[in-house]
């Protein structure tokens, strides 16, 4: 219950509600819901609106949901219960179409409130039984007879209810009181964003936003309030973005011009290709950006197979003509041994110093991991901090704090959206002087996104393919629907295997292995599943190990299935996170010299992996990965010559959002299209969380596919607003804003100013 008898205006969003708030319910919003400041409590947005006479839509419930239900008394019935001691009062509320039963243990007194015709919001958690959905013990709320006047009927029936979303201890209509308490005690609230600003804008101050959103005269006060929480969401994660890069361009780097005689022009003159427009373009870029004295920090995104390694090798060879060294960090020791084949297969002569026969300006390319020999650990380590190795090429272990360069110039960091900001940081922290920083993208970044998530960052994109690789075809394969079709994927991987190609089946599970009691996703795949867990997955078998038609899900049982049956006789290997990097490298070795056919995998191959003998991939439970994870496996195909196909098997439903999302990756093959349609289905906090510090983010009604005006506004004014003071010395409410909503490990760096 909300204690009223002595209230006090809250001095800001900080102030804890113990205090203005009291008994249970101060108790219950802190420890159920982390609700502990006015702040907290003001920013927990109405989920919903209703209007009184407007009746929730029983029919949509789900099971297991706490929710709230706005509904017409129909029927009360108490009788005794058969089990057990007692009375059982059982109401019934409808909204006109569907039906739901209130269930109540031993409290018959309720029927002198709950009675027929009456109507009320109602919470509790949707349960079944015997057929029928019920909420057990739930709270409710009466609402007044709304035929006391035809006037008063009138206005009760277009009130506007906001529905908060709510936990079992904490109604809605408890947290609209709570919020109603907090409001009708202030008169105002620091507001973040400037009053030039907002008047600029047409923008309300916060107080007046908040007071709209929480209590609304009509629905047009709703969409007033919610607008300016967007600009106000969309202004603070521009004000740190472009805190970090006034920064960033205020810090002193070691230029690293390219040399005319140089390692880079000689490896420019022995390249057996020509660079394509748009790797020359953003290449020019790059190298313009290292040459100046202040650090580049830049983002290189592009399509599957756009040639992103052969830039930053380039970029990489400039650090080395300069006197320096360049870091590449890769999430997996797969893409990590792969980066080190490519450099090598593309550097040739060029990358193997001290070595016969190389060159005289010729450095070394090396591989540092965490599952290396000690031997081989401690040679890399030396000829990192002697020098001696210009390129080193790694994964988490080139963070450790033993690992030291002579003369660190350049950080590339490959698949950034499995490193926060931290991680890049610690690297960067190894070199004398800020080094330049180039992070890479195989997953293609709608331009809104890239200005909210990545905006520290310049960004450069690679679209166009090289000439001469192949198209892919993708289809989508029902087993569920025509089970028959099964066959004639394994009959497709032999034909292609038997023409003189290679294959590819993902898996989305290792499964079992011996003296291995652990199930589940593959280790090193599991920080790359973003968002993963909440797409709805199609699981007949409850552990996600096979199909609803037996087949297997996991490498270790397929391997065999396929082995003995439909591809016996062909040269199968398995690959997956589980393994030692030395039984990895051994299987990679062997499929990119032709001697494995079909190599059975999880994800480990998502990226980096580059086998043009391959022509066809097929993806066991593709509705198990995510939309930008399907579009990464297909690109392992078609990097050859030859006519690639992707094939994804599914059990899933048609017309399930499951199926929805493999038709869309079989329909278009532009991954920034992808992109699109990955970002609408999961949550969009996941990936800025994932992008900045690996938290979830503080976006509430922001949506960068849609808001691309505010957030284009935002980024000008706050831009601007920097430059004039970079430490918002005059704006402190700005400032305690900025913190308080994206956490100080995220804004880590506005203490550096």
């Amino acid at each position: 219950m909300v204690v009223g008898a002595r209230r006090r205006a809250p001095t800001g969003m900080a102030e804890p509600l113990v205090g203005l708030i009291g008994g249970r319910s101060a108790t219950a919003l802190v420890e159920d819901m982390g609700l502990e400041t006015v702040g907290d409590l003001l920013m927990h947005l109405p989920r919903r609106y209703a209007r009184r006479g407007e009746l929730t839509d029983l029919a949509s419930l789900a099971e297991g949901e706490f929710v709230t239900v706005l509904a017409e008394i129909a029927e009360v019935q108490s009788r005794r219960m058969s089990s057990r001691r007692g009375w059982l009062l059982e109401v019934v509320v409808t909204d006109g179409r569907g039906r739901l039963t209130l269930a109540f243990f031993n409290q018959r007194w309720r029927e002198k409130q709950l009675v027929r015709g009456r109507r009320g919001l109602f919470s509790g958690k949707v349960g079944h039984f015997r057929g029928v959905r019920q909420l057990a013990h739930p709270d409710y709320e009466l609402l007044a007879d709304p035929l006391v006047a035809v006037d008063e009927a009138q206005a009760w029936a277009n009130e506007v209810i906001p529905v908060y979303p709510a936990c079992a201890t904490v109604s809605s209509w408890t947290l609209a009181r709570c919020v109603r308490t907090v409001l009708d005690t202030l008169s105002q609230l620091p507001d973040p964003i400037p009053a030039p600003v907002r008047d600029k804008h047409g923008l309300p101050d916060l107080l007046q936003a908040l007071r709209w959103v929480h209590r609304p005269a009509d629905l047009a006060d709703v969409a007033r309030g919610q607008h300016r929480l967007r600009w106000q969401e969309a202004f603070l994660l521009q004000v740190a973005l472009a805190r970090r890069r006034a920064e960033l361009g205020a810090l002193a780097a070691v230029p690293r011009p390219a040399r005319p005689d140089g390692l880079l022009a000689a490896f420019d003159a022995a390249l057996p290709f020509r660079l394509t427009a748009g790797q020359q373009a953003v290449s020019a870029e790059i190298l313009t950006d290292m040459a100046g004295s202040h650090p580049m920090h830049r983002l290189l995104q592009g399509e599957v197979g756009s040639g992103k390694t052969v830039v930053a090798a380039r970029a990489m060879l400039a650090t080395v003509d300069s006197g320096g060294q360049a870091a590449l960090l890769a999430p997996t020791e797969v893409l990590a041994a792969q980066h080190l084949r490519s450099l090598r297969a593309l550097l040739g002569p060029l990358g193997r110093a001290g070595e016969l026969g190389a060159p005289e300006r010729a450095t070394r390319v090396v591989l540092l991991t965490g599952g290396q020999a000690s031997a081989a650990r401690r040679a890399v380590l030396a000829e990192a901090a002697s020098g001696a190795a210009g390129i080193v090429v790694g994964t988490h272990a080139l963070l450790e704090a033993k690992v030291g360069f002579a003369e660190l110039g350049l950080v590339v960091v490959d698949e950034q959206h499995r490193f926060g900001v931290e991680q890049r940081d610690s690297l960067r922290d190894k070199a004398d002087r800020p080094p330049h920083l180039l992070v890479m993208t195989a997953t293609p970044i709608p331009r809104t996104v890239a200005m909210t998530v990545f905006g520290d960052l310049e960004v450069s994109t690679l679209t166009e393919l090289p000439a001469g690789r192949a198209p892919v075809a993708t289809h989508v394969v029902p087993v569920r629907d025509k089970p028959h079709y099964l066959a004639r994927v394994w009959a497709r991987l032999r034909e292609e295997v038997e023409a003189g190609h290679q294959g590819f089946v993902v898996c989305p599970r290792i499964g079992e292995i011996a003296g291995v009691s652990r199930r589940g996703l593959d280790e090193e795949e599991a920080g790359r599943a973003e968002g993963l867990a909440d797409i709805p997955v199609a699981d007949p078998t409850g552990d996600g190990t096979r199909l609803a038609d037996g087949l297997p899900a996991t490498v270790t049982e397929l391997l065999p299935y396929l082995a003995e049956g439909p591809l016996a006789g062909l040269r199968l290997a398995a690959l997956h996170g589980r393994m030692s990097a030395e039984a990895k490298d051994d299987v990679m070795s062997r499929l990119v010299r032709g001697e494995v056919d079909v190599l059975v995998s999880t994800t480990v191959i998502e990226v980096g992996v580059d086998v043009p003998n391959a022509s066809v991939m097929v993806v066991v439970a593709a509705d198990r990965f995510g939309v930008s994870q399907l579009h990464q496996l297909r690109g392992r195909v078609g990097r050859g010559q030859a006519p690639s196909v992707t094939l994804l098997v599914t059990d899933a439903e048609p017309g399930t959002g499951a199926r929805e999302r493999l038709e869309a990756v079989a329909a278009t093959a532009d991954g920034f299209e992808l992109a699109r349609v990955d970002l609408q289905q999961r949550r969009e906090g996941d990936v800025l969380g994932s992008a900045q510090s690996g938290r979830h983010s503080s976006l509430r009604l922001l949506r960068v596919l849609d808001d691309e005006e505010i957030i284009l506004a935002a980024r000008t004014e706050a831009t601007a607003l920097v430059a004039e003071d970079p430490s918002l010395a005059a704006h402190p409410a700005l400032r305690a804003a900025v913190r308080a909503e994206l956490g100080d490990d995220k804004v880590v760096y506005l203490d550096r100013t």
